[in-house]
């Protein structure tokens, strides 16, 4: 049982926290964090502040709410928080050696212990994927078999990061997500019952319930005696979550609320007993007097009476999983079973979202690693037109690409986790990158899997079209993808507005150190060099090129998000097609400091594949510095502003005829 081998945690977690605390970086290790590069402490407005609150309030607001939110609640989410640290959206960058805030480098987050423990975990559940678990049958049967699920539950996979004194095994990320790529890697249907049960069903008593909420309920949800799922998508409310109608209202004695509403698509929906739930609850301002519906969280057990579920929902895949419809009729929830604050449902359902995105990128890892092991057996065997299908300049291309997308993603999974580990709260941006990057390249993979296939892959036996139906949702749940490019353009576009405002303060102010820094960095952009510091010095020496490329990249990006505000100014929430443009941008930087981190580390590890991973970071770097670069240059250019103007009409045009427009060539 996997919770035997997790002994001795509060001694290695003393051990894991000495080592966090005394650990010194060589300049050569880098390390990588993706709100730490864009939000980088010691800003030069003088602010002395902890590492800015605002983006953990306005964490996942695009996961699941457009920038058509109401007005209020985004005026609230926008304007929240503390005030200037330094960005890659106002091209600041100060890297550091120290490991604290602000530094770039790989993070060291587990002890020889906990590596160790971890190992013994990697080969049975390996054999367990690959001898008892069969994909195929539960695809086709569209269920998990329940002897499928007992092994599961002796294998403590129902509680991977539940303390053990609750009865979990208490992984820390990183172990939940090495765990995690092995079950992406062989069944992601299974995958999504496990994480809709822990990675999100559970995940808000984990982080906002009471001792005694963990207390009750951990125990049996850890051991699989109950089943968990997270209950916020309705029929009206989709990628909106500010606009759900599942309403709560206390009882005359304020002893329950009663819940009254339904949840669609809903993971675990139909076998679940225990619900974390997201309803409307009347609130009243105790300054005011004035009394507003505003989200609330609770704990609702099937057993309170009034919870009915649908009948498994017929989907495209991840079939082996259950999505149902839950209804909630006159449910006398206890007023205990809040989570969290009452009205602060909302940041509550983000929150875990965030806090839950870390896996994905971890599973898709593992999905594209088998791809890519089927691919290299196929294409080395495969003979056509005389000689072997490796031997093709147009394969090995495809081939490339999809090592390179795996190994990109596996840096940033295990980067996000570790710092994750290492205490970090603001990890909003890089959860959201990972989940975007891990899905879209894990799709790419897939298809370009199928081609070299040819035929073959077409076919249900061959197992990969099942593949490639499972990886489908990944671009659509927890977030959108286009509403987390919203997010995470939006979010640092804010953070940018508010520097030149302070600029502009200065100038009116005759802060003359403020208005001279400025200058400087200005001339330097006239005459062509970069006013982002270098961050050569803090790599390994073989990638100097790919950090120099790093700190241009910042600099440009730094300056385009000043034009873009200067420009529309608070009209830019509105110009979407510029927004993600920017958010690519965003993406393709984080992907080159997350493999010169990975590669800096592995070089000065002296690690075997050091030099494969080298010639990795290089191609992928002067890829994406040549793709970030045009992508930064079509946000300024007016050429691109006339094309995305002419999209627009045409979009228009098709929604207002209801069809394609022009007429049929035949007349027919």
């Amino acid at each position: 049982h996997p919770s035997a081998v997790v002994g001795g945690t509060e001694r290695r977690e003393r051990e894991r926290r000495s080592a966090h605390n005394c650990v010194v970086l060589e300049p050569s290790r880098v390390r990588c964090v993706y709100y730490e590069l864009w939000c980088v402490a010691a800003n030069r407005t003088g602010c002395k502040s902890h590492p800015s609150r605002w983006t953990e309030r306005m964490a996942g607001v695009w996961s699941s709410c457009p920038p058509s939110v109401s007005g209020a609640e985004m005026e609230s989410l926008l304007h929240s928080g503390c005030k200037g640290e330094q960005s890659i959206f106002c091209d600041e960058y100060i890297p550091r050696k120290n490991g604290n805030c602000g530094t770039i480098s790989i993070p060291r987050v587990m002890t020889e212990d906990e590596k160790q423990n971890l190992s013994m975990f990697i080969d049975p559940v390996t054999k367990f994927f690959e001898e008892v678990n069969d994909a195929a049958r539960n695809d086709r049967e569209e269920g998990m078999p329940a002897e499928i699920f007992e092994q599961l539950k002796e294998m403590g996979a129902f509680g991977l990061q539940v303390p053990t004194e609750l009865g979990g095994v208490g992984l820390t990320n990183t172990q939940y997500a090495r765990m995690v790529e092995i079950v992406g890697g062989y069944d992601l249907g299974i995958g999504i019952a496990l994480g809709a049960h822990q990675s999100i069903g559970f995940k808000g008593i984990l982080l906002y319930g009471t001792e005694e909420h963990k207390r009750k309920y951990l125990p049996r949800l850890s051991s699989g005696e109950l089943v968990a799922a997270y209950c916020l998508t309705e029929p009206s409310s989709g990628s909106d979550a500010s606009s759900i109608r599942t309403r709560a209202v206390k009882s005359e004695d304020g002893k329950h609320y009663i819940l009254n509403g339904g949840k669609i698509w809903i993971s675990n929906g139909g076998i679940a007993e225990i619900f974390t739930v997201f309803a409307q609850t009347p609130v009243t301002d105790p300054k005011t007097g004035e009394t507003k519906d505003k989200i609330s969280a609770f704990v609702v057990e099937r057993g309170f009476g009034g919870v009915t579920s649908g009948p498994p929902e017929k989907k495209m895949g991840i079939k082996a999983s259950n999505t149902a419809e839950v209804h909630f009729e006159d449910v006398k929830v206890p007023v205990e079973n809040l989570l969290g604050e009452e009205g602060k449902g909302f940041y509550v359902a983000m929150n875990i979202l965030n806090n839950g995105r870390f896996g994905m990128a971890g599973a898709l890892s593992g999905t594209m690693k088998s791809l890519i092991r089927r691919t290299a057996e196929h294409v080395s065997t495969r003979v056509q037109f005389g000689n072997k299908l490796e031997t093709y300049g147009v394969v090995q291309e495809k081939i490339a690409h999809m090592a390179l997308r795996q190994y990109v993603t596996e840096s940033i999974a295990y980067l996000l986790s570790g710092n994750m580990d290492r205490g970090s709260v603001e990890y909003q941006l890089e959860a959201a990158i990972s989940k975007i990057y891990a899905s879209e390249s894990a799709w790419w993979v897939a298809d370009e899997c199928i081609q070299l296939h040819g035929g073959m892959g077409f076919m249900t036996e061959c197992g990969l079209e099942r593949v490639m139906r499972d990886l489908r949702i990944f671009r659509i749940f927890e977030g959108s993808n286009d509403i987390l490019r919203l997010f995470i353009s939006l979010t640092g576009l804010q953070y940018a507005g508010k520097q030149l405002r302070e600029v502009e303060k200065s100038v009116k102010g005759m802060d003359f150190g403020v208005i001279m820094s400025e200058g400087l960095k200005r001339t330097r952009r006239l005459v062509g060099s970069s006013s982002a510091p270098s961050v050569a010095e803090h790599s390994h020496k073989d990638l100097s090129v790919q950090a120099e490329q790093l700190s241009q990249l910042v600099g440009d990006f730094g300056t385009t998000c000043e034009k873009l505000l200067l420009t529309h100014r608070k009209n830019i929430i509105h110009e979407q097609f510029l927004l993600q443009r920017l958010a690519n941008a965003a993406i393709d930087i984080y992907g080159v400091a997350a493999v010169i981190s990975r590669a800096s580390k592995s070089l000065s590890e002296d690690v075997p594949t050091g030099g494969y991973e080298r010639l990795l970071t290089a191609t992928f770097c002067q890829q994406a510095f040549d793709r970030t670069n045009h992508t930064l240059q079509s946000i300024t250019s007016s050429k691109e502003v006339k094309l995305d103007a002419a999209m627009s009409d045409i979009a228009k045009k098709v929604v207002e005829h209801g069809e394609v427009v022009p007429v049929h060539p035949l007349g027919l």
